[in-house]
């Protein structure tokens, strides 16, 4: 197969698009639509008019009206999210919108609906995920790239786009140092190693707790040094010989001192091996070795604490801690095994001659790298990894194992491997559109399913060439796997910003003071709390005193505000996670993540939401009241707080992130230079308003309103919920009004109406949204004008099967764009993500 794999870490692969039919496209471009436009549009666009810059009027050649793909493309989304006209102005019939929709998407966009644009393809990096879990399910090391790495730039919301997956010179600096720490970390380097069991300090039990199961049933973790403790283990051997002990104790303090000291007694077999008195540390660890003639059989180890200074001189907590304990042995070499993943990397031990070396280095090379570069490996390949392997141990004193280990290197710091590059079938070379081949296919499904390579299955199928034809099982095999847990993490965690939630800074005193009306109060007690502290100690006087005590001890007894802890907010991110994989893996209909009557909660969730009768910290399903507000992810949690800022709600956040995440039309950049909210709080004359009456004075600015007036409704509808995700009836004591109208016509009264709203009245448009954003995810770039047909197939085919999630799913992998790319490489406009 010719590689058509440029040599160069970014690739962009497009078509050159011919337009024959443009001179029958402008014709009847202006017998049939530009009438119509004339109708509908052209009030606003034609004739001197150009709100929001667009113009149909003043295309200069039919070459540059055709070739208008972004202002078509809004024309098309606007109309049908009915945007445009604007409700006031007559309205376009049915069948008159149907024409214009056709004439944009076939001759307009040019788009052949019997074979749709796959799009441009630019060649992956992987990002730092997917780095970490291919590294793990290819070498067995959980390497941490998520801190050795930096983070992966971020495009239409996403970071595996591949556009923005750029590779800086200190990024490939550190992407060979990973590598060569993590085959210094797995690979062994030598054939046969003296055996080694660990023994966890959780298998030592107490000696008078009658366990006869290795202390499985009460493991003892630490032992107090003001308490007699007498814990113990036991570990059966295989052999007679001579083995070693390892013993590791550590001793945790608290930062300050304290005068306990204890002595401890370790015994193996009921012999005393080892008398030690302890006194204070921070933390230290201690490391104690024994050397022992076994005969095959049990071993009885034990460890007795006794205290040495009186509890009553006890000051802070101090205690051992038995970390582990380590047997080698036998150390007899006919004895010695494998060292662990040994055959992860090997096919045989050390072979004894140059030729079996060779064989043997270049057998083993061939396997990793084609796991590794996830497609058959050319053998000149092997060939330049061998000699590299040979280079190494060849020298003195050098193992066979030590050379391959450094061809392993190359391998993982290969563009082979951190890109994901594909090639077309064979025999597809002089076409312009073809499939892509089936180890590129498996590459996609796997790293979309799962954030991961594909595994043994997968690489199996495709080099037979039988993966297409079992795509179907395959993809049921894939979701049904708990890998797939990755793509509900990665998805939803960027689409619905849920694992943003851990770091969004949340101020619960002022929000919850906010909801009370108190925060006036606060700031009058704060301001003559710090005028009493600027008065010096010896000048104040006795009354003074007396308001300053009175005041610490006020807020001394107040209750503690609820804390958006880490415990909490894990709980958010987990509600949300379980809630898509609900839908996932039951094969939901999607219109549920806008509204459901049940959602997923622990005790301390529950109580957050006030939701009863949930008790316990493990998350399960939990049906909500019949007149809960809560269901769907709208109202959850993590998005209740992403959208929020620290102080306060955001209903103009709220309203975007609806606009742009679920109806996918979102609202322009605000301009420049535009006031925070709260200054238009001043024009109240000393009355706390509320945030629909700021946001309403802030939409009487014709520079504002346009957007405002999309979003404001939306989010002004969530205002029951705090920025802490509780719900309330009132703010700064007034009561909350969450009626509202969208943009296009329907009114609603709280956010109940407008999730039924959204259900009923704009499904499509929610199915249009989520297509493009899953799309976008899969694919690893932005949707394009090219990709409407694809996406329009797939909302056609969620409406037909009830919306279900395995329509979504099964569409985008079969889709076009997911199953074949362009093959000639030309220049392309690259929207920006």
């Amino acid at each position: 197969m010719r590689s058509r794999l440029l040599p160069i870490f970014v690739l962009v692969v497009s078509c050159a698009s011919s337009r024959g039919e443009d001179s029958s496209a402008a014709a009847h471009f202006r017998k049939e639509i530009e009438p119509l436009l004339s109708n509908y549009c052209f009030d606003c666009h034609a004739d001197g008019e150009k709100k929001g810059s667009v113009v149909f009027d003043e295309f200069k050649s039919d070459d540059v009206m055709l070739g208008s793909h972004s202002l078509w493309l809004g024309v098309l989304k606007n109309m049908r999210a009915g945007l445009m006209p604007p409700k006031k102005k007559s309205q376009p019939t049915a069948e008159e919108r149907e024409k214009i929709e056709k004439w944009i998407k076939y001759e307009a966009f040019g788009i052949d609906p019997n074979a749709p644009d796959p799009g441009r393809v630019t060649v992956r990096r992987l990002n730092r995920i997917e780095y970490r879990n291919t590294i793990r399910d290819l070498t067995g090391c959980d390497f941490h790239s998520e801190v050795e790495f930096p983070p992966d730039d971020t495009g239409y919301g996403f970071d595996n786009i591949g556009d923005v997956l750029t590779i800086s010179p200190i990024l490939l600096e550190k992407y060979f140092t990973a590598a060569k720490t993590i085959v210094s970390e797995v690979v062994p380097t030598v054939s046969r190693v003296v055996p080694e069991m660990k023994i966890a300090g959780d298998r030592f039990h107490r000696e008078n707790a009658g366990d006869e199961d290795g202390g499985r049933r009460e493991p003892i973790r630490s032992l107090s040094y003001y308490e007699v403790g007498n814990v113990g283990t036991s570990q059966d051997v295989a052999h007679d010989g001579s083995y070693r002990v390892a013993l590791e104790l550590a001793v945790r303090g608290n930062f300050d001192f304290d005068p306990g000291t204890c002595r401890v007694v370790f015994k193996i077999d009921d012999r005393e091996v080892m008398q030690r008195e302890f006194g204070w540390h921070d933390f230290k660890t201690f490391r104690f070795d024994f050397d022992e003639q076994w005969k095959a059989g049990a071993h009885r180890f034990a460890l007795t604490l006794e205290p040495l200074t009186p509890v009553e001189k006890k000051i802070n907590s101090l205690s051992i801690q038995i970390l582990s304990l380590t047997l080698r042995g036998p150390m007899d070499e006919t004895l010695w095994t494998r060292p662990p993943h040994y055959d992860r990397f090997f096919t045989r031990d050390d072979p004894k001659t140059p030729e079996l070396r060779r064989a043997d280095a270049s057998e083993a090379l061939r396997k990793f790298a084609t796991r590794a570069f996830r497609r058959r490996v050319d053998d000149s390949t092997v060939e330049r990894l061998t000699a590299l392997a040979e280079s190494v141990y060849t020298q003195p004193g050098k193992s066979f194992e030590t050379g391959v280990a450094h061809a392993l290197v190359a391998v993982l710091a290969s563009p082979r491997f951190l890109f994901r590059l594909e090639e077309s079938a064979p025999g597809s070379e002089s076409q312009p559109v073809a499939e892509v081949d089936e180890y590129s296919l498996a590459s996609r499904l796997s790293y979309f399913l799962w954030s991961t390579m594909p595994d043994d299955e997968l690489i199996r199928l495709a080099a037979a060439g039988e993966l297409r034809k079992n795509l179907a099982v395959q993809v049921r095999r894939m979701t049904a796997d708990p890998r797939a847990n990755a793509m509900v993490r990665n998805f939803t965690g960027q689409w619905l910003q849920a694992r943003d939630v851990d770091g969004i800074s949340i101020n619960s005193r002022v929000i919850l003071a906010r909801d009370k009306g108190e925060e006036r109060e606060n700031e009058e007690r704060r301001r003559r709390i710090q005028e009493l502290m600027a008065i010096p100690v010896e000048k104040r006087a006795p009354e003074e005193k007396e308001e300053m005590r009175l005041m610490f001890e006020q807020f001394r007894k107040r209750p503690q505000p609820l804390e958006l802890d880490r415990e909490l907010r894990e709980a958010m991110q987990r509600e949300t996670e379980l809630f898509f994989t609900h839908i996932f893996r039951e094969d939901r209909s999607v219109t549920e993540l806008i509204d459901s009557d049940y959602t997923f909660l622990n005790e301390k969730l529950a109580s957050l939401y006030g939701i009863p009768g949930v008790n316990g910290p493990e998350m399960r399903r939990v049906t909500l009241p019949p007149d809960s507000p809560r269901g769907g992810v709208l109202t959850q949690g993590s998005v209740l707080v992403v959208t929020s800022n620290p102080d306060r709600t955001s209903p103009v956040k709220r309203g975007l992130f609806v606009l742009d995440n679920f109806l996918g039309t979102p609202a322009p950049p605000p301009p420049a230079n535009v006031p925070a909210l709260e200054a238009a709080e001043k024009d109240f004359h000393g009355r706390q308003p509320t945030l629909r009456e700021t946001l309403a004075l802030h939409r009487e600015k014709p520079l504002c309103a346009g957007c405002h007036d999309r979003m404001d409704p939306i989010g002004l509808a969530f205002e029951n919920f705090n920025a802490m995700g509780m719900f309330r009836e009132t703010e700064r004591k007034q009561p909350i009004d969450t009626a509202g109208q969208l943009i296009t016509g329907e009114t609603f009264h709280g956010v109940r109406e407008l999730k039924q709203i959204l259900v009923k009245n704009h499904r499509l448009d929610f199915y249009r949204c989520l297509t493009e954003k899953m799309l976008t995810f899969a694919i690893g770039r932005g949707p394009e004008y090219y990709d409407v047909e694809t996406i329009d197939r797939i909302v056609s085919r969620l409406e037909a099967e009830g919306g279900k999630f395995s329509a979504l799913l099964n569409g985008i992998i079969e889709s076009a764009p997911f199953q074949k790319q362009r093959t000639t490489a030309t220049d392309i406009q690259i929207a920006s993500p």
